[in-house]
């Protein structure tokens, strides 16, 4: 298995989404509703796609994993659901505790990915040792 491609993928994905943090940073809102809009097919493609990873995982009783991909698909439905609301507020103070509530989520956003990051280096380096170790074996065997 190629860890290194999967890992050079996740930082990618990474370093577009501090670049896409930034440059919203500096966009009118109508900017920003279609820099969300955008986010949003992107992630609902990725939510389509962990489901599907997840019956297919829980078919074949694989993993763990797949409970914490529907999980965060579902975290993602709920994320939307916020955002689509957010459009109907007009109450100032509203307003401004929902920000407070979505820089919250997105701080905890950032805080599980790093360590979903820690967990997957443990899993890769698992993985990892669990090859060279069976094909130590193999290679005994063979011997």
């Amino acid at each position: 298995m190629d860890f290194s491609t999967q890992l050079d993928d996740l930082q990618q994905r990474a370093a577009q989404a501090k670049q896409a943090a930034q440059a919203a940073a500096t966009e009118s809102r109508e900017q920003l509703r279609q820099r969300i809009d955008q986010a949003k097919v992107e992630v609902d493609q990725a939510a389509n796609d962990a489901r599907q990873d997840a019956s297919a995982a829980a078919a074949s009783a694989k993993t763990k994993w797949a409970q914490l991909k529907t999980d965060a698909a579902a975290k993602m439905d709920d994320l939307q659901a916020r955002v689509d609301k957010r459009a109907d507020q007009i109450d100032a103070n509203v307003a401004a505790s929902d920000a407070d509530w979505a820089e919250d989520d997105a701080a905890a956003a950032i805080d599980y990915a790093s360590w979903t990051v820690d967990n997957a280096r443990l899993a890769v380096l698992d993985a990892i040792d669990a090859r060279v170790y069976a094909d130590e074996l193999a290679n005994a065997a063979g011997s």
